[in-house]
């Protein structure tokens, strides 16, 4: 199976890995700290919002069971587009919405979905569109942090995990 990749920010990385690894066609997820300065940065360095690190999940999709823009389209379902540096109650610029990619030939495909979703709203969205700078992977504790903890706090409503699993 030949599979991509692509790097996404919904806010809290524990609600966004759980909504993203419902979706058909996802074959693995991985939460971590994207496009800061430094390296290798701990959970308390990304918590003081001094890194430019965003909570991320990097997101590895099989192309042949779902394409990129139908990805896009259910991360958006799970996102405040209009909301800057903010998600739920997690307010930070380590909250901020993006997308990462690590393919240029991707790009195009990302921003007719941006277009698509701002002619929607009727207003410019606030979600980063750019290349994957770095990622580093969050500590072991905050991997599939809602299937270890199920009643763990999470900024998503639970029927969006029932959409995804439907999508």
């Amino acid at each position: 199976m030949t599979t991509k990749q692509i790097y996404m920010a919904g806010g809290c990385f524990w609600g966004t890995e759980h909504y993203l690894k419902q979706i058909r066609g996802v074959v693995s997820t991985e939460v971590g700290y994207a496009n800061g300065d430094g390296e290798n940065p701990s959970y308390e360095q990304v918590y003081t919002d001094t890194t430019g690190f965003v909570e991320c999940v990097k997101v590895v999709y099989d192309p042949e069971m779902l394409s990129l823009e139908r990805l896009v389209e259910i991360f958006f379902h799970s996102i405040d587009p209009l909301s800057l540096n903010r998600q739920g109650n997690d307010v930070g610029t380590r909250y901020r919405t993006g997308i990462y990619y690590v393919d240029e030939g991707d790009r195009a495909a990302i921003e007719g979905k941006y277009r698509e979703v701002e002619s929607r709203v009727g207003a410019p969205i606030v979600v980063e569109l750019e290349p994957l700078a770095n990622f580093y992977s969050a500590e072991e504790y905050h991997q599939d942090y809602l299937d270890k903890n199920p009643s763990g706090y999470c900024h998503l409503p639970a029927f969006l995990f029932e959409y995804a699993r439907k999508a």
